[in-house]
């Protein structure tokens, strides 16, 4: 691969201060004979961010000489990466870059995290630098880059992540890292047992995980702590744990930035490590995000939630962050996009995954969490496989050799658009229903890109007639978000699209809101694919500790002799409602425990001769009694009928299998009622499932 020059000038760096600022825009050359050096050679050897590249990636030393319209050119290149060697930027002042074919991303002094770093890719061949210099001591430079001449978006990076590793298991799983043959292993602590001594790295992790060494990026777990300072961890891995004692660190794998944490010191929001982990953040330039360290702030597992890293959550949710990898429970665990408290964000939301399966035992899923668990396997060995593009990441869990289970998901990164500083805004739910003389509340969140900071005003437009809307805070600090409180009169009618209005300094962002209302609706029909406004512990007096009814694709399970307990299956389309619709590591992981859960469905208007029917089914142990149950009761106003019951009954198995039920509702007929769905597990620890599904109110 030969380079070629815009321009004819050869210096050994790019450079500029504002004393130049008519020509300082630079032109870059390659060494003499323009050829292409391998990586570690081809880049001098000084304090960098650690910069991993995908397969395939070049680089080159430039120079460069002062002139207008400079750029960094390589022949036959799809895409180019600069590092920054120098960003000394005072007021104002800031330098920006822009790809040939399409990307820009502009430096402000906030971009310089005290050493060298490698900008996030810009697609075409070439790469333009624009220096916006006012300030006589504002200096920038540039000395080599990265590039690919296959698409960015054919540009792979692979991370192999996993914790809670040796173990006597982790023979197991040292194996399927080395298939992946991944640029970087990341490990979410625990990785020593049992005390992560000199001894236990040397005798039991380095034997199986020392020939990763050259490409492993540690954080800590409670057991590194069982040895004072955690003296063998960071003995053993040196600089690469981070400084000792502190064990937090940044580093870049392709257009990725990840970020290792140590949830074992300091952990508050002014700590020096949140400090530091704010400063990181703002500093990185990448369109993507990870972090990782050893306790979930989410987990269904023995330990549960763990609010003491909710610091670390609020900044990186802030930051737009995409993935946190944590360990800790012996299982694995992914979690829907959240926000720092649990509440379910697929907008601006972080996954967790929890991969604590390296080879230590398992955890079984005992305990409630904040989030929502979109899947979870507790007795299978495994490695998480991150694949990893400059825009999106796709997370496979691994299984050791002769293991089946597996899971996947993917996600989109939420600053891969072009870098230049911008804001965005989304409503959640972008559709909703306000009966008369009602409100209802939509979070509307802002989102940030490119570095945009400032607040962000807000209003609402194209209400239905009669619907009135207000916003609490009606001006974000962005990003954040913001709650709006629709008002229907007594008289409102009628549905409309409204506007959703976000200003900051002249520039606006709009989305859509669809908003309805008027009297209820007569009849009801719910076949649970979509969200209808069902509400779990309505009334804040629920008990149960597990299986909590939720809406969502139940996963089939059975008793040891093979009597199936909750089905697999619905009745119609995809989701019902379930008693906890995973199946866990055994059969009663997740069904009724510890008490009551209800769930209650948006008003209904009872028409005449109102008739109640829906698909239900409900399954037991031998150890179920009476005072385990499936009930359905009709709500009008404060006074709760029960119009539908099916108990346990001692000593007898009952199998799952779908059943129909029909309940008149003529008493009701013309009133204003809600559904209350309870299933129990009353008394003392036994077996229960319960599903329903297709729900109609019919005249």
């Amino acid at each position: 691969m030969k380079s070629f020059l815009r321009r004819r000038w050869r210096v050994t760096t790019i450079y500029a201060a504002a004393a130049v600022a008519v020509a300082a825009t630079a032109v870059f050359a390659m060494p003499p004979g323009g050829g292409v050096r391998p990586l570690a050679a081809a880049v001098p050897d000084i304090p960098s961010v650690p910069q991993l590249a995908e397969p395939g990636t070049q680089s080159a030393v430039i120079g460069t000489a002062a002139a207008e319209n400079g750029q960094v050119c390589q022949e036959g290149a799809q895409w180019l990466r600069l590092r920054v060697t120098e960003l000394s930027l005072r007021g104002n002042d800031s330098v920006t870059f822009t790809g040939s074919k399409s990307g820009s991303y502009t430096l402000t002094a906030r971009n310089w995290p005290g050493k060298a770093f490698h900008t996030r890719a810009f697609e075409g061949d070439c790469v333009s630098v624009q220096p916006n210099l006012a300030d006589s001591g504002s200096r920038y430079a540039v000395d080599s880059y990265q590039y690919g001449t296959q698409s960015l978006a054919a540009a792979t990076a692979i991370v192999a992540a996993v914790g809670d590793v040796c173990g006597s298991s982790c023979n197991q799983t040292a194996p399927v890292v080395k298939n992946m043959n991944p640029q970087a292993l990341v490990l979410a602590g625990d990785n020593a047992y049992d005390s992560g001594s000199a001894s236990d790295y040397r005798n039991k992790y380095d034997p199986q995980y020392g020939q990763f060494k050259s490409i492993t990026y540690p954080s800590p777990g409670n057991h590194e702590y069982n040895t004072s300072g955690a003296s063998g961890y960071f003995d053993y891995f040196g600089a690469r744990a981070g400084t000792r004692g502190k064990g937090f660190y940044s580093f870049d794998v392709g257009d990725w930035h990840f970020i290792s944490l140590n949830s074992n010191v300091g952990t508050g929001s002014t700590s020096e490590q949140v400090t530091w982990l704010k400063n990181d953040l703002s500093a990185n330039t990448k369109p993507c995000t990870a972090a990782f360290w050893h306790h979930p702030r989410f987990s269904r597992g023995d330990h549960g939630d763990d609010t003491s890293v909710t610091p670390f959550w609020d900044a990186l949710y802030a930051a737009k962050a995409d993935l946190i990898i944590a360990g800790h429970d012996h299982n694995y665990q992914r979690f829907a996009p959240s926000r720092p408290n649990g509440t379910r964000d697929d907008v601006n939301g972080i996954r967790e995954l929890l991969i604590g399966t390296g080879g230590r035992g398992f955890y079984n899923f005992n305990q409630g969490s904040a989030a929502v668990q979109e899947a979870g396997n507790a007795s299978t060995f495994g490695v998480g496989k991150l694949t990893l593009t400059a825009t999106s990441y796709k997370a496979d869990f691994v299984p050791v050799s002769g293991r089946t289970y597996t899971d996947t998901s993917s996600g989109n990164c939420k600053k891969a658009g072009s870098g230049s500083p911008a804001f965005t805004v989304g409503a959640s739910p972008s559709s909703v229903a306000v009966p008369a003389g009602s409100s209802k509340t939509v979070t509307v969140d802002v989102g940030v890109s490119g570095g945009f900071t400032g607040d962000v005003a807000l209003s609402v437009s194209g209400l239905p007639n009669g619907v009135s809307g207000s916003f609490s805070p009606s001006s974000v600090s962005a990003p954040g978000s913001s709650t709006l409180t629709l008002t229907a009169s007594a008289s409102a009618t009628g549905s409309a699209t409204a506007t959703i209005t976000a200003t900051s300094g002249g520039v606006s962002k709009t989305a859509s809101l669809s908003v309805s209302t008027g009297s209820t609706p007569v009849g009801f029909s719910d076949d649970f694919e979509s969200d209808q406004g069902w509400v779990v512990n309505a009334s804040g007096s629920d008990t149960a500790t597990t299986g909590r009814w939720e809406r969502g694709d139940p996963e089939e399970t059975r008793e040891a002799d093979g009597s199936v307990k909750q089905l697999g299956t619905t009745t119609s389309g995809t989701n019902c409602l379930v008693t906890g619709r995973l199946a866990g590591a055994s059969d009663g992981a997740n069904d009724v425990d510890g008490g009551l859960t209800s769930t209650t469905s948006p008003q209904i208007s009872v028409p005449s001769n109102g008739k109640l029917t829906f698909s239900y089914t409900f399954a037991h142990g031998d150890n179920s009694s009476t005072a385990d149950f499936l009930r359905v009761h009709v709500l009008d106003g404060t006074t709760k009928t029960k119009v539908f019951e099916k108990l346990g009954t001692s000593s007898v198995k009952v199998a799952g299998a779908w059943q129909t039920a029909s309940v008149d509702l003529a008493q009701f007929a013309g009133r204003n009622v809600k559904l209350v769905i309870e299933a129990a597990d009353a008394s003392t620890g036994s077996l229960w499932e319960s599903a329903v599904d297709d729900v109609r109110v019919t005249g």
